[in-house]
């Protein structure tokens, strides 16, 4: 019988392998960031930006890029019948959320690697805060993950998938991106990073990832049954 990590490793090596196939996700995401930050650059008319306001615009614009990876999660499984195996292989269900979390959280890591470099070109004095977003990023990338595959399972089964999605999800990450922008805010400021509160807003991202990673896991099973 194949063990639940084997599986759960065939069902995200199978994913990474049809995006890099098909592009279906990554470029259409990255070249809704780059557009996004060139609109606010041009819009704001602003060739820096800091603090807050340069915490704003970067975690908004790699959410709303999220979404455009989030609302095709699950269509090949819908459409081609992927539901269905998952629920008659002897294996446990929840490996199929727990590899789309990982697909997704690996397209939020590639599309940062191309948008906070562009990002730190267009608006930032230095790339000094680079290294300290990192944990920053990684934190907010698992609880976009876990969330948005949770969601776009219950979207999927909807005719309205890509207006239900966003609708559903967005109000639920507002705890992240709150976090997520507190934790940036210090990192972004003109004189270079500092760490005002920089590891409590670390925690709160951390137990936003936990319990919604602890609620996927719960309620996966039941989804599939619906």
């Amino acid at each position: 019988m194949t063990s639940s990590r084997d599986a759960c490793l065939a069902l995200l090596g199978k994913d990474l392998r049809v995006e890099l196939r098909t592009l279906r996700s990554l470029p259409a995401m990255a070249l809704f960031a780059v557009t996004t930050f060139v609109i606010f650059r041009f819009g704001l008319d602003r060739t820096e930006l800091e603090g807050g306001l340069a915490a704003g615009v970067l975690v908004a614009t790699l959410l709303f890029a999220a979404m455009l990876a989030i609302n095709r999660l699950f269509v090949a499984e819908h459409e081609q019948g992927g539901f269905e195996l998952v629920r008659l292989s002897p294996v446990d269900r929840t490996v199929l959320f727990a590899a789309k979390a990982s697909a997704l959280f690996v397209y939020l890591a590639v599309l940062e690697l191309v948008a906070v470099p562009i990002f730190a070109l267009f608006f930032l004095e230095s790339g000094a805060a680079l290294a300290p977003l990192v944990p920053v990023l990684l934190l907010a990338n698992l609880g976009i993950a876990v969330t948005g595959t949770l969601i776009s399972t219950i979207a999927t089964m909807s005719s309205a998938r890509d207006l239900l999605a966003p609708l559903i999800l967005l109000p639920l990450l507002i705890p992240l991106v709150i976090a997520t922008a507190n934790a940036a805010e210090p990192l972004l400021r003109a004189g270079g990073p500092e760490y005002d509160r920089f590891g409590t807003w670390l925690a709160v991202l951390g137990l936003y990832d936990l319990v919604f990673a602890l609620v996927g896991y719960a309620v996966f099973d039941f989804l599939l049954e619906d």
